[in-house]
């Protein structure tokens, strides 16, 4: 597994991480104790040292399962979590008090005294035009209860917002083959700043592993059965934006058209991001060990050629931008 280093405080994370909100049971099958421990040890196995989790995630739950499998953790594993997405906070009774009491909390669940990442969890953009909550994470800094902060966005626009901030260390975005946007103005900046791009949902919700059809179904507290036209919350987290329906077609169209011989859809997709310079790790979940392996593999695979990426960037623009829903 590859690592890569985040310019500000030199932050090293693998190129693979995990996502961690199914640990928290928040959608889909609940995950049980033993399924979480058998997941964690794939990773750390495959050499997956990076975990993105949120106080939010199960409330807590998933933070607790981190802190008790990670017990005197190594000091090469990093674990970030994310503060503002709940209900007592968001979407405007922020305060310095809420997000002590919060890190504090936090810390209590992950077993630790000083959390390596926390990442304001999609708060509105007037919090973040504000900047108060910055200089609240700046004092939680100085004060040793947090190494490094960041920002978790839906927008674009939010992004360039966070990126005014000079000791910002890293963004988490969605981004994957559906969703190419950030290319434009959001990346090239954040390189210029030195600040680390962490990718969530990069196969689309699933969408990019070629195994869906039109029949497919999920539970009803699947947030892409509930969610997947932004009932709930931004319908960007739910297939990337795209009308289930449309999302197939379009899968299939790179399955028979753009995947090489020799990878998986999986594979492309994860490569795909890879081969960005300003990505610093890509943190797909997984509801089994076998996922994990899969995902990993991604680090070790040559990058894509020159042509492929033109193909798929054109197909982007002609294809898929005309059908993404909600705030980008």
């Amino acid at each position: 597994m590859k690592k890569r280093t985040i310019k500000q405080n030199n932050f090293e994370l693998t190129e693979i991480g995990l996502g961690c909100w199914q640990l928290g049971g928040d959608w889909g099958e609940t995950i049980s104790d033993e399924n979480a421990c058998a997941i964690l040890e794939e990773a750390v196995a495959s050499g997956i040292r990076f975990f993105d989790t949120a106080d939010v995630y199960g409330g807590g739950q998933s933070e607790r399962i981190l802190g008790d499998f990670f017990k005197n953790k190594s000091k090469d594993i990093k674990i970030a979590t994310k503060f503002g997405r709940g209900g007592d906070v968001f979407p405007n009774n922020y305060s310095e008090t809420a997000l002590r009491n919060a890190v504090e909390a936090s810390l209590i669940r992950l077993g630790t005294d000083s959390i390596d990442l926390l990442q304001l969890h999609c708060i509105p953009p007037a919090i973040l035009s504000q900047g108060e909550i910055f200089d609240q994470l700046r004092k939680l800094k100085d004060e040793g209860l947090i190494k490094n902060f960041g920002a978790s966005v839906e927008t674009v626009e939010e992004g360039l917002l966070c990126l005014e901030q000079e000791d910002l260390l890293s963004l988490q975005v969605i981004f994957n083959i559906f969703r190419q946007k950030p290319l434009e103005k959001l990346f090239p900046a954040a390189v210029e700043k030195g600040v680390g791009i962490i990718v969530r949902l990069p196969l689309a919700s699933g969408l990019l592993t070629g195994k869906f059809t039109a029949d497919t179904q999920f539970s009803d507290k699947d947030h892409r059965n509930f969610n997947r036209d932004g009932a709930a919350f931004n319908v960007g987290e739910t297939f990337a934006g795209l009308p289930f329906e449309k999302g197939i077609e379009l899968a299939d169209t790179i399955k028979n058209n753009f995947l090489p011989k020799d990878l998986s859809m999986s594979e492309l997709a994860l490569r795909w991001i890879l081969d960005q310079e300003a990505v610093s790790s890509i943190i797909p979940g997984a509801s089994s060990p076998n996922q994990i392996q899969s995902n990993a593999r991604a680090s070790a695979l040559r990058p894509l050629s020159p042509a492929l990426h033109e193909n798929l960037s054109e197909f982007y623009k002609t294809e898929i931008f005309p059908h993404i829903r909600g705030g980008y």
